[in-house]
């Protein structure tokens, strides 16, 4: 597709310095532009690029321009990260949505589907499984018996959704995810350890979007449930009966355990592990690598392996890094004392 750049402008509301019938056909960053590519610069450490990048279009953050004029042409508006995703979500939605359904795919009789679906080819649709209107069911999607998938929801090829789950609308689920498999329930005997039954489910509310290589493992009893708005990135790990609020980011490599109660609106960084039965407030952030082994209040800010207030932690670990010097110094002091006394 090319666009010029006055209906670029057009699109977000935006002011032209330059050339309005400048073409664009890509997107580059603005570090490594292109001719006829669009960029943006929405932070002042990228300024100095503009003058010199090879883009043929810039968006500019007004309060960024320091020149009345440039070599590309410049879109000007009032935040330029917002405006540039306004252009990306308008460009996917140009792509067109699939629908149909792909030679290959394996259907139970007794599932239904929605209008103006996609399913693609070597899917697996078992019994009683309901799909919302416009969803899109990517190619060796397995979604097992009882399961229900709400409206305009995304499952991307390798999704395994098990027995009894509930996706909500405009979910997305990305390659490889699997939810709904066994929570890690063992119960140990005198000839090992004896599997407990895991006869709950996962529930996904509206607009939850799942990462790629994740897994969901269903309650015991009752409901895993992921609550509305939250993100969760690639490579995470969420056992049974947990119980997430709505709005929640979690970055990549986090692990929480059973039946732990997170609130709403926090952010938990990569590779955070979070112990089961505890309770993480709301507004909390976690900083990566950091080990929650305790309930949280609201608003913390938490840092470390156990993880504390994340300030105290950036303190004291400026004397951990000495602490070598400090138990010499303490060594010294205690010889030069035992020297005293002996005289």
């Amino acid at each position: 597709m090319e666009f010029t750049a006055s209906q670029i402008a057009n699109f977000i509301n935006g002011r032209i310095i330059g050339d309005e019938q400048a073409i664009i056909n890509g997107v580059s960053p603005i570090e490594s532009g292109e001719e006829n590519h669009l960029s943006f610069v929405a932070q002042e450490r990228f300024v100095n690029y503009i003058q010199d990048s090879k883009c043929s279009v810039i968006i500019v953050s007004e309060k960024l321009l320091t020149k009345d004029n440039y070599r590309p042409t410049i879109i000007v508006v009032e935040d330029a990260y917002l405006s540039f995703q306004v252009l990306m979500n308008l460009y996917q939605e140009m792509q067109g949505r699939k629908s149909g359904i792909e030679e290959g795919a394996v259907f139970h009789e007794s599932a239904t589907v929605g209008e103006n679906v996609y399913v693609g080819a070597f899917t697996c649709v078992s019994e009683k499984v309901k799909i919302g209107d416009g969803s899109q069911i990517y190619p060796q999607v397995f979604i097992g018996k009882n399961v229900k998938i709400g409206k305009n929801c995304v499952l991307y090829s390798g999704v395994r959704i098990y027995d009894y789950c509930i996706i909500g609308d405009n979910c997305i689920i990305h390659s490889n995810t699997v939810i709904g498999s066994d929570g890690f329930g063992f119960q140990p005997t005198k000839d090992g350890y004896q599997k407990i039954p895991q006869l709950g489910n996962v529930v996904l509310e509206d607009h939850v979007e799942i990462g790629s290589n994740c897994s969901i493992d269903r309650g015991t009893i009752g409901s895993t449930v992921i609550g509305k708005g939250t993100k969760i990135d690639n490579l995470i790990q969420i056992a049974h009966n947990v119980k997430i609020g709505q709005n929640n980011v979690i970055a990549a490599q986090a692990g929480i355990a059973g039946s732990t109660v997170i609130g709403d609106w926090n952010q938990i960084g990569g590779q955070v592990g979070i112990v089961g039965h505890i309770q993480i407030g709301n507004q909390v952030k976690i900083q990566a690598q950091s080990g929650v082994n305790s309930s949280t209040k609201d608003g913390e800010i938490l840092y470390g392996s156990p993880a504390i207030n994340a300030g105290e932690y950036r303190r004291n670990y400026v004397h951990f890094r000495n602490f070598s010097d400090i138990i010499k110094r303490i060594n010294n002091l205690e010889i030069n004392s035992k020297d005293k006394t002996n005289e």
